[in-house]
């Protein structure tokens, strides 16, 4: 089978696959009956992620990246076992929301016992510096398997995903900036502006989970025109900035831009490194943007 994909050589390939094998085989993913239990490891997972005060169906779908009918039928095992109750919305026939029954608590705590005795007897064997690689190792490498599966597209600036990245982003602003922030004294305060055919707005998720977002204005003529890029804390260092910024320079060169610009405040070094790295230059300030301490442009190929 060729392998096309830029960086997934032969090699990498095969290492990849043979992690799989051994970590399959290690924690028992073949077995029919997961850690003992009378379930598959889909319906221990499952049974992990609800909490005590209920889940959307849709969040567990979406965190777990399982197939509607597969998901439909794991819940309807675990509730002939008793194990949890699905209720429907009174208030939206289409919002279910997912419980734990008292039995069902109960074999959440057995499964959490059983699942430490398992990660216990994979440290057990090893030396302690052993351990140590393995530890930091595995965090690495769930950390790089989220990464990968960040999804950033297009979105609505005025739902309630791009609100709360935006709420966050000015709360952190706030905190960062000398004298503080106030969105009402940006430019471009109101959302509806980043709406096509004026501009673009987008969301990173993982998991479900919006964990970024940013927006680009288009112009007839001249540069497009980038703001209100945000990650968050628990995801920054995974490339999200990044593929933000790839997905608002794509935007951009679709709209038919020659280039792109932007400006930002110099307590944000973070993100002036990203942006000279990613082939931004420093050039003359370009608007009166009152946040602003530095302003960059780049050509788009």
């Amino acid at each position: 089978m060729p392998v096309n994909d830029a960086g997934a050589g032969r090699g990498a390939i095969d290492t990849v696959r043979t992690f799989n094998r051994a970590v399959t085989s290690r924690i028992g993913a073949l077995q029919d009956h997961y850690l003992g239990s009378a379930r598959s490891l889909g319906a221990s997972r499952l049974l992990w992620e609800l909490g005590d005060a209920g889940v959307d169906v849709r969040v567990i779908r979406e965190r777990l990246g399982l197939d509607s009918g597969y998901l439909s039928r794991l819940l309807r095992s675990l509730e002939r076992e008793g194990l949890v109750t699905v209720e429907q919305s009174a208030a939206d026939s289409r919002v279910r929301t997912v419980r734990l029954t008292h039995a069902g608590r109960a074999e959440r705590e057995e499964l959490g016992r059983r699942s430490d005795e398992l990660a216990a007897s994979v440290l057990r064997p090893l030396g302690d510096a052993q351990r140590t690689r393995l530890v930091e190792a595995m965090a690495t490498v769930t950390r790089l398997l989220d990464a990968g599966q960040v999804e950033v597209g297009p979105a609505d600036p005025a739902s309630d995903e791009a609100r709360s990245c935006l709420d966050a982003y000015y709360a952190e602003l706030a905190r960062r900036f000398p004298g503080g922030f106030d969105p009402g004294r940006s430019l471009h305060p109101d959302t509806h502006e980043f709406e096509p055919p004026t501009g673009r707005f987008v969301l990173a998720r993982l998991h479900g989970r919006a964990v970024g977002c940013g927006a680009v204005l288009f112009h007839a003529e001249g540069p497009a025109y980038i703001k209100r890029m945000w990650v968050a804390d628990d995801v920054r260092g995974m490339g999200v900035g990044r593929r933000i910024l790839a997905a608002l320079e794509h935007a951009a060169r679709e709209h038919g831009a020659a280039s792109v610009t932007l400006e930002t405040n110099a307590s944000l070094t973070e993100a002036i490194a990203m942006y000279r790295s990613s082939g931004y230059a420093e050039v003359e300030p370009f608007n009166d943007e009152v946040y602003a301490d530095h302003w960059f442009e780049k050509r788009l190929a």
